[in-house]
């Protein structure tokens, strides 16, 4: 499979805009629950040169990609690209054309909220245009031990189910009372004691020197609504606790509030804190993507962001996802650019969630089946013959205990009189691919995944069409291939018709997301002419198409769910071995409860040329 998603894990839409009574700006407002993401910039609303503007700040789980590679899921880094791909969400408004958009990432962590009113900016939470969190903590206040002398001090702690009264004493044994001890810090210890007896369950204590600090069991605002005071029984005479920081001798009556129940942290720009620069250079991280129509759905290659990331590089080191946004210039325009949509990651349209794509080429060219001698008609790198090495055990690709992810050395024999095991001595091969040195007899073969090694070479021994490839490492002979048939390159006196018919043999009617379903693709010429034997084979033929891709697309409105993945990435590039083209496609790409259809182009002289035979399966 050579195509993986990862889902967003948070995203929010925040905003400058003014509301509808066009005074108050939605600041404050959080729309993190919202199927639907927006960017915008409005010019003169309010007044002759008010500016509104609106952005997206989207993350995702990079740790679920670094587990991915360590098990092998997807390749390392170098050999795989990684898409931020975000749809494009149709609505009634107007929508704009010809702008820009940017993509940074972020800098500081944030919320996701809870809002979703996106019209009236209602929802107050954060993140926001102002904050980037707002992670509720304990409300708190404190308690100065100052002087002693007095019998009959009191402290009241008013709580949101009690209120308590704690009493100086000497009768230590009595709840609710306390020793004024003979320091300041021992009154302090003995405060804090005698809270944390009995006053569980509204409130804490931790003496520090002279200073009781008294915290709220319950977080966020709701703790600053609670209370302390102070009084004495007898009138005149020094206090012994302070709980206003006054330092003052008054007599009776202090009081005080709990406070710092919300724990804001704002961002350093309102609008929120991006890394900025130029995607010139990988060690920046500005991405941009330029929107012709406005309806154009969101694709960027974000793959050194990603990485590093992954590698923890700064000052990217912390993962806090990317900020999209229209570009400075047009932040700043004197004209409006409203309103591009993107659908969010709780949309109930699954496969139009916003997502990182990782896309790398993962088709493995076995020539066992369509190998050639090497010929002067055909270009260098076309002589050169690929063989694979599976090493299955009881099921599963394993890697050879001896050999790991080392590399192991090919030898090709001739066969023997009725070519059913190699014969002779080993065949010398020429210089290139893993060979070299001219007429060796060794060529060298690498590891590629889990259980998967490979080797190239040039075969040039056109006497002997029927060979055998034998896998050895350290005078082990670990696997022998079957035969291997050598064809030969033959130019042509006509330019003749390549048309192909296709099959996908081993289609189901329904597959699950639980599935990693293999397809295997039969092809022929049309119009082929069998040869006819007198004896028969039960082995169907089937042509290699070295260059063939897949597509897949919802039935129902025909989107485009996995485009032909051709380019430099190739990424939905079939693979092939003795047994024709084949592809793995994991399931849980798609939603349940739909039909969806396969084609598949092949290169035919050039061109890329799909053909007409389509195929339909349905997720349950």
């Amino acid at each position: 499979m050579a195509l993986k998603r990862y889902f967003a894990t948070k995203d929010n839409t925040i905003t400058n805009a003014f509301k509808a009574n066009l005074q108050t700006r939605g600041v404050s407002g959080n729309m993190g629950q919202s199927d639907i993401l927006e960017i915008f910039h409005i010019y003169a609303q309010a007044s002759a040169t008010s500016q509104e503007n609106c952005k997206v700040l989207i993350q995702f789980n990079i740790d679920q990609i670094d587990s991915d590679r360590t098990d092998g899921t997807i390749p390392a880094s170098g050999s795989v690209n990684f898409f931020l791909k975000m749809y494009n969400a149709e609505h009634s408004q107007t929508t704009p054309k010809d702008f820009t958009v940017v993509v940074n990432a972020v800098s500081q962590s944030w919320q996701e909220g809870l809002g979703l009113d996106m019209e009236n900016y209602s929802d107050i939470d954060e993140s926001n245009w102002l904050y980037a969190s707002d992670t509720d903590i304990a409300a708190s206040a404190s308690v100065t031990a100052m002087r002693f002398g007095v019998s009959e001090h009191k402290l009241h702690l008013t709580g949101a189910t009690s209120n308590y009264v704690f009493e100086s004493t000497n009768d230590t044994d009595t709840p609710g009372y306390f020793d004024w001890g003979t320091s300041t810090a021992e009154v302090a210890t003995n405060v804090a004691t005698i809270i944390n007896a009995s006053a569980s369950d509204d409130f804490s204590a931790n003496a520090v020197g002279s200073i009781v600090y008294i915290t709220s069991s319950a977080p966020g605002a709701d703790g600053n609504t609670n209370s302390l005071t102070s009084s004495m029984h007898g009138a005149g005479g020094p206090r012994m606790l302070d709980i206003t920081g006054s330092d003052s001798v008054a007599n009776d009556g202090l009081s005080g509030t709990f406070s710092g129940g919300n724990n804001f942290t704002p961002w350093t720009t309102e609008g929120g804190d991006y890394i900025t620069g130029s995607d010139a250079s990988p060690l920046e991280y500005t991405f941009t993507q330029h929107f012709n129509t406005g309806f154009e759905d969101l694709e960027i290659d974000v793959s050194h962001l990603v990485e590093d990331w992954i590698s923890q590089t700064a000052p990217v080191e912390n993962n806090y996802g990317f900020g999209v946004h229209l570009t400075g210039t047009l932040t700043d325009a004197a004209n409006s650019y409203y309103t591009k949509m993107f659908f969010a990651r709780g949309s109930q349209f699954f496969l139009k969630r916003p997502v990182i794509e990782a896309r790398w080429d993962s088709s493995k060219k076995d020539d066992r089946g369509n190998f050639y001698l090497s010929s002067s008609l055909v270009p260098a790198a076309d002589n050169l013959m690929t063989l694979y090495l599976y090493n299955i055990v009881k099921g599963n690709l394993t890697n050879i205990p001896a050999v790991g992810t080392n590399v192991i050395n090919v030898s090709i024999y001739s066969g023997s009189a009725n070519n059913t095991a190699p014969a002779g001595s080993k065949i010398g091969l020429s210089i290139g691919g893993g060979t070299v040195a001219a007429d060796d007899i060794n060529t060298t073969a690498s590891w590629v995944e889990t259980g998967i090694y490979s080797c190239s070479f040039a075969y040039t021994s056109s006497a002997i069409t029927t060979i055998f490839d034998v896998w050895h490492s350290g005078g082990v002979e670990y696997h022998t291939g079957s035969a291997i048939a050598v064809n030969t390159f033959n130019s042509q006196d006509y330019n003749f018709d390549q048309n192909y018919v296709s099959n996908v043999t081993n289609l189901h009617a329904w597959y699950t997301t639980a599935e990693n379903a293999r397809f295997r693709l039969y092809v022929r010429e049309k119009d082929w002419s069998p040869t006819i034997y007198t004896v028969a084979s039960k082995d169907i033929e089937t042509s290699i198409i070295q260059d063939a891709y897949y597509k897949i697309v919802r039935v129902q409105d025909g989107f485009e769910v996995v485009p032909f993945g051709t380019g430099s990435l190739n990424y939905t590039r079939l693979s092939y071995d003795v047994s024709g083209s084949y592809f793995d496609l994991k399931m849980n790409l798609f939603d349940t409860d739909t039909v969806y259809e396969m084609s598949f182009a092949y290169v035919i002289n050039g061109s890329y040329v799909e053909q007409p035979e389509k195929f339909r399966f349905r997720i349950e």
